[in-house]
């Protein structure tokens, strides 16, 4: 699936910093290097390979994982196709707040990616979201090749208390995390400026967290080129 053409305004093209000689900055020309290398792994096949409701039954720890949280409907699923370049790779779940397995896809043996059930569903039975915190904090502390979780936060929406709770606990987890603002096609530029500046200020509050905020559509493409450059920069580190 080729990426779209189109970006959002509050996202830079690579190269948009070029000197009126021609010439790239250092810092321009390492982020392009950066999403040419997240081009060419994400370019690699990506397939479903296992999935588990419990601790134990996790595939064993190789290599290096990725994992994606985030808030029931905040648009997982649609970032991790888009990401991939798969139509149908993840998939929502037909009943919010009901997922409870971790989903594992394997990124052609160079990393695993893992998609976390989604949380804050209202209307989750109580079981559902003590089993899905138990598992999430249980998978944080114990997963010694995972590299980074990429939280995911709707920007048309605010910041709520299920969000900062699972910041505490991936600080408690001591597990690194970014934020990545989900649905910009859905924000005006001066709003997502304003969040932008907000979910900075709630990264800087945080231990674990990464202090670089990213924000993407899986609509128009906007931020999918730096999130895969993220990736596949933790992948060379």
């Amino acid at each position: 699936m080729a990426d779209p053409a189109s970006r959002h305004p509050a996202q830079a093209e690579p190269g948009a910093h070029l000197t009126a000689g021609g010439d790239a900055p250092d810092g321009a020309a390492e982020a392009a290097a950066a999403e040419e290398a997240g081009r060419l792994l994400f370019a690699r096949p990506c397939r479903f390979f296992y999935a588990s409701q419990r601790i134990d039954q996790l595939p064993p720890a190789a290599g290096v994982e990725i994992a994606f949280a985030g808030r029931s409907n905040v648009g997982k699923s649609s970032l991790l196709n888009a990401l991939t370049g798969h139509n149908a790779l993840a998939r929502a779940s037909g009943q919010p707040g009901r997922t409870r397995q971790l989903n594992f896809f394997d990124l052609d043996g160079q990393a695993t990616l893992v998609d976390m059930p989604g949380y804050g569903y209202a209307q989750a039975p109580k079981s559902i979201k003590a089993d899905w915190q138990g598992l999430m904090f249980d998978y944080l502390r114990g997963r010694p090749n995972l590299r980074r979780v990429f939280l995911l936060l709707d920007a048309r929406i605010e910041i709520k208390a299920s969000d900062t709770a699972v910041m505490e606990l991936l600080d408690r987890a001591a597990v690194t995390y970014q934020l990545v603002l989900t649905k910009t096609d859905g924000t005006k530029p001066a709003a997502l400026a304003s969040k932008l500046s907000e979910v900075r200020g709630l990264a800087r509050r945080h231990a674990a967290a990464h202090q670089d905020v990213l924000a993407t559509s899986s609509e128009d493409g906007a931020g999918i080129p730096a999130l895969r450059a993220a990736i596949a920069t933790l992948l060379a580190g």
